[in-house]
């Protein structure tokens, strides 16, 4: 478990408070637009309505692209490194944005935090020692790995809400992702003694 105070536990604090806001702001809308009638209105005002929505919740979504920028690559780089490519990925992404639209800059940071987790899963499932994960054993870290990977997939999928088929597919993705990673954490111990792995890992 990260130490109060280290900077795990002020990642892993940041993050949830940002996952908190998101999620006070999906569920009051649900309700707003059951309230107000949303659906009844005419397509100007719902388009608005959408909009509005859109630009209360896009501080935390681009809040929260910052952090996985963060924190996926602290699994691959020294913490010393961390701010240094934390700063070069913002001010890359910032350039992105200005020439091609804010939400191209955005999926820069995205897709960047999506190739670098998938290569902490690949190391983690070949039980590579060079990764900085507080948890020390194999099911731990492929579970902490596949939950980070369902995390920047879900943020992936709000962009393409509008594409139903990608949209299913990532949606399925994120749940077996996380859902697997989740078991992978949680029942490490079990796994260890399904597996015929002899006693569980520390």
């Amino acid at each position: 478990m990260a130490k109060k105070g280290s900077y795990d536990f002020q990642l892993i604090l940041a993050t949830t408070v940002v996952l908190a806001a998101i999620s006070l702001i999906c569920v009051a809308a649900m309700f707003q637009f059951k309230a107000a009638a949303i659906h009844t209105l005419p397509p100007e005002a719902k388009v608005a309505w959408q909009e509005g929505m859109n630009r209360l919740v896009a501080p935390f979504l681009i809040a929260l692209l910052v952090l996985l920028g963060i924190c996926v690559p602290k699994r691959l780089l020294p913490t010393v490194w961390l701010n240094r490519f934390a700063a070069l990925l913002i001010v890359t992404a910032t350039l992105t944005g200005w020439w091609f639209g804010v939400k191209t800059g955005l999926l820069v940071i995205l897709c960047v935090a999506l190739g670098l987790q998938l290569a902490v899963l690949i190391l983690a499932l070949l039980g590579s020692e060079r990764l900085n994960f507080t948890n020390k054993g194999y099911w731990g870290r492929v579970g902490s790995s596949l939950v980070h990977l369902g995390l920047v997939l879900f943020v992936l999928d709000l962009f393409f809400y509008r594409r139903p088929g990608l949209h299913l597919l990532l949606f399925w993705v994120t749940t077996a992702a996380t859902t697997s990673g989740m078991i992978c954490c949680f029942y490490a111990e079990g796994i260890v003694r399904v597996l015929g792995g002899g006693k569980a890992e520390d």
